[in-house]
């Protein structure tokens, strides 16, 4: 009998694949340090039972319509705005993500983002690398301090509530604005996305991206905040509108900003927020550690165990 067919769009040791090998035919994407084209997933998507899949593999509609064969994609991330899966659930195809792993990890990040941005490493380590750094000075090279300040969380989820965890210790008054209210959230209080746009030094965005978080950053949000605050996103590309945000920080409407996620990846060398040293970035390094995505690669094998031993499937989203 022949085995179903698991792509994995992504490079993985074959180590990992043990677990799960005797259950499956494998193909792989073979280059580690480029991303799969999506015509070639598209192509991978045609003939395969199992996707294994990762944020930049956009599973559409259409995808999912030229995939006859397909009953499972695994996605190894938490989230899972790459795929529709309104038209997964249509087809009948499970979706499972990776959830509870890797928390603490892009909190830690979250956090990481606000202190180079705060006081201005990403700008001085350029400036010490490439000879330019004159010598201590005064005034030189000043950044914001960020205890006592006030962290401003838009999305109280598990890793809102790590990072406003981490805050406490820099003795920071911590905001919130979430779709409802939680209450002992390490202290935290909500207030209205208005509210904390104005009220907020430094703001971090831990939305999901859907069709309502698209664009919830925009020129009109970033024209109520301080012209002292610094904006940080952590979530996803798309939530914050690129553009206004460029335009926000070359007319001082704030001081700062920095983002691990962007609406394209890998972003463009030409992308005009590279230019500015006012802007901070990462190339999603948010779950980045080797405990961490070891971690997400074992919540996808036990997922794709259950459904190949006919067992109820963890992390299931559809």
């Amino acid at each position: 009998m022949q085995k179903p067919l698991l792509w994995v769009t992504f490079h993985l040791p074959q180590e990992l694949l043990e677990p799960i090998k005797s259950y499956v035919d494998v193909k792989m994407w073979q280059d580690p340090e480029f991303d799969m084209p999506q015509d070639e997933f598209e192509a991978a998507a045609q003939e395969a039972d199992i996707l294994w899949t990762v944020v930049s593999n956009q599973v559409t509609a259409d995808v999912i319509k030229r995939a006859p064969k397909l009953k499972m994609i695994a996605n190894l991330a938490v989230g899972y705005n790459n795929i529709d899966t309104e038209a997964a659930t249509e087809a009948g195809i499970i979706v499972t993500n990776t959830p509870d792993v890797l928390a603490d990890t892009t909190a830690d990040l979250a956090f990481l983002l606000m202190m180079m941005a705060a006081r201005r490493t990403l700008e001085g380590a350029r400036a010490l690398y490439q000879g330019q750094w004159k010598g201590w000075q005064v005034l030189g090279m000043t950044g914001m301090d960020i205890h006592h300040k006030t962290l401003g969380i838009i999305g109280m989820g598990t890793i809102g509530e790590l990072v406003a965890k981490r805050a406490t210790g820099f003795d920071m008054n911590v905001i919130y604005h979430n779709r409802h209210e939680k209450p002992n959230a390490y202290g935290a209080q909500y207030r209205s996305k208005e509210d904390l746009l104005r009220e907020a030094d430094f703001i971090i965005v831990l939305t999901p991206l859907t069709p309502a978080t698209r664009n919830l950053i925009t020129k009109e949000e970033l024209a109520l905040m301080k012209k002292s605050a610094m904006l940080i996103n952590v979530a996803r590309g798309g939530i914050v509108n690129e553009d206004d945000l460029y335009e926000a920080l070359i007319k001082g409407d704030i001081l700062a900003a920095a983002s691990d996620v962007f609406v394209e990846e890998p972003v463009p060398t030409k992308h005009p927020l590279l230019t500015l040293a006012n802007f901070t970035a990462l190339p999603h390094l948010g779950s980045a550690t080797v405990e961490t995505r070891l971690g997400m690669v074992s919540r996808n094998v036990e997922s794709l165990l259950a459904y190949f031993n006919k067992h109820s499937i963890p992390f299931r989203v559809v």
